[in-house]
């Protein structure tokens, strides 16, 4: 069951609740108020490997940007090759042997 974040309007208690989605929201377990208000919270991303911004969020610079393809290209590569065997991935994937500015 999930848990969920409340505020009570009466006294200010913030306090957590897990119960079922269509469950109502329990009393505020200060002062006993129904229905307090749900408060929407947000849990950070972390993010990793070919999904997570160069540089410092998505305002990245060339440099960073070539930085994070040749930190992450070997390591792609290495996935695919011991997935589909060298020859696939010289054949259908050529950029991979190489930097983004070069082209064979």
């Amino acid at each position: 069951m999930p848990l969920y974040d409340y505020r009570c309007a009466a006294c200010g208690n913030t306090f957590e609740a897990r119960h079922n989605i269509s469950a109502d929201a329990p009393n505020c377990p200060q002062c006993g108020t129904p229905k307090p208000t749900r408060l929407i919270t947000t849990v950070p991303a972390i993010t990793q490997g070919m999904n997570a911004n160069a540089g410092d969020g998505r305002n990245a610079s060339k440099e960073q940007l070539r930085a994070k393809w040749a930190e992450e290209t070997p390591k792609l590569r290495q996935k695919l090759v011991s997935k589909f065997g060298e020859d696939y991935v010289n054949r259908n994937a050529p950029s991979l042997k190489s930097s983004p500015d070069k082209k064979e």
